[in-house]
């Protein structure tokens, strides 16, 4: 069997929380993550989902060594790479890149689009002048940019060539895993579906593997090769994603699926949903996080902390319950609210499209 690319085993990030301006003393710790476990595969594509606040960001950070971890293990390529600093960290960072959220405010305003592209590479020494130069025309040419758009400043482009700049200079030192932190979310939705299908198209020329972070569904369930959803700092359930949306084995991400907008005001809802807010990471519930909200809660729910357990094959909760989780919605569980089926089918039939161009 093929060792993972990527493999997280325990992974903690703790913040102290303090009050005084003369003497501040600690009053409290945020777990903003805490014993998160999973892996990744070479080529695969693995999505991270939850509600703000519940610690995706700060795990992918923390994956990339750009926030350092207060406790747990990082694997990268069966190298810890957990304690690494100073060159050897510098190494790492170049097969280990990021795509970040907001394309507005990634990108130097100072800087033309070849400059930014052609960074990295003079700080990994990669190549002479003519080389790197080289280098930039052919990233643009990968994210179908044209050359002569090097000489322009990012002020110029509109956000989804924005966010084409910014994977291009993700790859420009041809990195193995690309974190995508939330890619698309703040650009349309009419160009959402050409950077989601020029990632896919991306992963399969050039074998990347994707640590994609999102909280739309239909991005999700179009990107993924499984999903690991995120509730207060844990992971409390993953599974391939036709398993995840077809028959979800926690309340939590029930509740997810369930908060999909059905617009008709006339059809009754079925499934028991959450209720209130999630709770304080500086004070989480006993038991299991998710109890203070959960429809299905017993008393041992608020005592013992659930294990991340095998439901399936492949398929791992933390509930207590999850034998006794009624079936949900057929309907709900198996398809997406219209609009989103609508973004989801956009993506579709714009990569068929591509794909029969390139045939």
């Amino acid at each position: 069997m093929t060792a993972p690319l990527l493999e997280v085993e325990n992974l903690s990030r703790h913040y102290a929380v303090r009050r005084g301006l003369i003497l501040p003393r600690r009053v409290g710790t945020v777990r903003a993550v805490d014993g998160v476990s999973f892996t990744l595969a070479r080529g695969e594509t693995l999505a991270l989902v939850g509600e703000s606040g519940c610690g995706k960001s700060t795990t992918a950070r923390l994956v990339l060594r750009l926030v350092e971890p207060t406790t747990g293990t990082v694997r990268f390529q069966g190298e810890d790479i957990t304690d690494l600093q100073g060159e050897p960290l510098r190494k790492l960072r170049r097969r280990m890149q990021i795509v970040f959220q907001d394309p507005f405010a990634s990108l130097n305003p100072r800087m033309t689009v070849g400059a930014i592209l052609e960074e990295p590479l003079i700080v990994h020494g990669l190549g002479d002048a003519a080389h790197r130069r080289a280098r930039v025309e052919e990233l643009l040419g990968l994210v179908g940019l044209a050359s002569f758009h090097a000489q322009r400043y990012p002020h110029e482009f509109s956000g989804g060539q924005r966010q084409r700049i910014g994977i291009a200079r993700a790859l420009a030192v041809e990195p193995a895993l690309i974190v995508c932190d939330e890619p698309v979310s703040a650009l349309d939705v009419s160009i959402q579906a050409q950077v989601v299908n020029l990632l896919e198209d991306l992963q399969r020329r050039l074998g990347l593997s994707y640590l994609f972070i999102a909280h739309d569904l239909a991005v999700v369930k179009h990107v993924a090769d499984r999903v690991a959803v995120m509730y207060l700092g844990q992971i409390v359930e993953i599974a391939p994603k036709d398993a995840l949306f077809a028959d979800p084995r926690h309340p939590y991400t029930r509740t997810l699926l369930a908060a999909i907008p059905r617009p008709d005001p006339h059809r009754e809802r079925h499934d028991p949903v959450a209720g209130g807010d999630m709770p304080s990471p500086m004070a989480p519930p006993d038991g299991c996080r998710f109890h203070t909200r959960c429809p299905f809660v017993v008393e041992r729910c608020k005592r013992e902390v659930p294990a991340l357990r095998p439901w399936a094959a492949g398929h791992l909760t933390a509930c207590h319950r999850a034998e006794d989780l009624p079936a949900m919605e057929t309907a709900r569980a198996a398809s997406l609210a219209p609009a989103a089926a609508k973004r989801l089918a956009l993506y579709e039939a714009r990569r068929g499209r591509v794909a029969a161009g390139a045939g």
